[in-house]
């Protein structure tokens, strides 16, 4: 009587949903945890924006249902963004507004996967896009980026991973949770590869553009040809601290933008009106407060980094964007304290939740299980603390 589906059973909780409730859990035992394991910005959202939704509740003229794509004027703003700052000449009729960016992918996946379709994925990857692919009936092909190569799939490993059944391709860049950044010449390469094939689609999550330390910021869709083959998606949880907001969107070709509209109709309807006139503020005024913001994590960065180099066996790549590492740790396999031997990833996230009170996230969720996330979304206080509990604990392990 008790049997959910098998759609549901076909993919895993998510992992860093799992490990901030497991660093809660401890917290509210009274244990002293620095959650490092939330892809969520420590700072405050921005006066101005809060503001924006004041005055949109105080106007009285957003009470009813938005329309399901979103509020024209919103729309029309996102795409002159795109227009004016990526090269990408979207219209009001390519963006569609959603809860979030999740919803945006969950969106564009269901409307565009049929069951036996495959998805590439490029890995080390989101947590959501594997069980996204699941809950859409298609299979996903992970396609592993090396540690080497900064963890960034090349072209020819995509061109090697299609087959007559790929119908899209998704990646983040700046990626989570590895940080790393495609140049204008590796996407190139990857857009050569798509346009052989006509029936593939590329899903673009461009959700840490803000967040990018190279700079320089390139849109897929905006190189030749790929306009048509490419769902841009975006949103303003990570680069305006607006995680609560939930408000991400797509921009697409009309008829993608159309079935995810319809889609959406159907799941949730539009999103929440006040929190689209706050994005809207976001989108139109002064990037100052985030540039700031951007600065702050470009020097966390610099202090995760060269604490992790301190640490004996850990390896890590040097993240161009987003507010992550992504280090291996799998020296580490196979060591004990005299209580408990480290198999694989889990346990050593487990030991340094219980030994250092530090909360990471399993890298086996993200498709490399010899790595770990550590999210440097926190303060330069909570990073040296957490960063010295672990190079302490660390050094038990034989």
């Amino acid at each position: 009587m008790n049997q959910v589906s098998a759609r549901l059973n076909s993919f895993e909780e998510s992992a860093t949903l799992a490990m901030a409730a497991k660093a809660r859990e401890f917290k509210n035992r009274g244990f002293d945890v620095i959650n490092l394991s939330l892809g969520e910005p420590d700072f405050k959202t921005p006066a101005h924006i809060c503001e924006a939704a004041k005055q949109a509740i105080d106007s009285g003229n957003y009470f009813a249902y938005p329309p399901v794509a979103g509020y024209a004027d919103f729309r029309e703003a996102l795409a002159e963004k795109y227009r004016k700052h990526n090269h990408v000449p979207y219209k009001a009729e390519n963006i569609v507004v959603s809860n979030g960016a999740k919803q945006s992918i969950a969106n564009a996946m269901l409307a565009l996967l049929n069951p036996g379709d495959e998805v590439i994925i490029f890995s080390p990857y989101w947590v959501s896009y594997d069980a996204l692919v699941k809950l859409s009936e298609a299979k996903p092909v992970l396609v592993n980026g090396s540690i080497e190569n900064d963890f960034k799939v090349t072209a020819s490993q995509v061109e090697a991973a299609i087959t007559p059944k790929t119908r899209i391709i998704i990646f983040s860049s700046p990626c989570n949770p590895t940080g790393s950044v495609f140049s204008k010449y590796e996407l190139q390469a990857i857009a050569n590869v798509v346009q052989k094939h006509e029936n593939i689609l590329v899903i673009a999550d461009e959700i840490y553009e803000h967040i990018n330390f190279t700079g320089d910021f390139i849109s897929i869709a905006s190189l030749p040809g790929m306009f048509e083959r490419t769902i841009t998606v975006n949103g303003f949880a990570k680069g305006f601290a607006m995680t609560g907001w939930r408000i991400g969107y797509i921009a697409a070709p009309k008829w993608i933008a159309d079935a995810c509209v319809k889609m959406q109709g159907q799941l949730t309807s539009a999103n929440c009106s006040i929190a689209q006139r706050a994005a809207l503020a976001a989108i139109t005024s002064d990037l100052a407060p985030t540039l700031k913001m951007v600065e702050e994590y470009k020097n966390r960065r610099e202090i995760v980094y060269n604490l992790l180099k301190e640490i004996p066996g850990i390896k890590s790549n040097y993240p161009q964007g987003a507010f992550y590492f992504f280090p291996d740790v799998s020296s580490y396999f196979g060591k004990t304290d005299g209580k408990r031997t480290i198999q694989n990833e889990d346990d050593f996230c487990m030991f340094m939740l219980e030994e250092a009170m530090v909360s990471l996230v399993p890298g086996g969720a993200f498709g490399d299980p010899n790595c770990i996330r550590l999210s440097y979304a926190a303060s330069e206080a909570d990073l040296r603390e957490a960063l010295s509990r672990m190079k302490q604990v660390l050094s038990r392990l034989n």
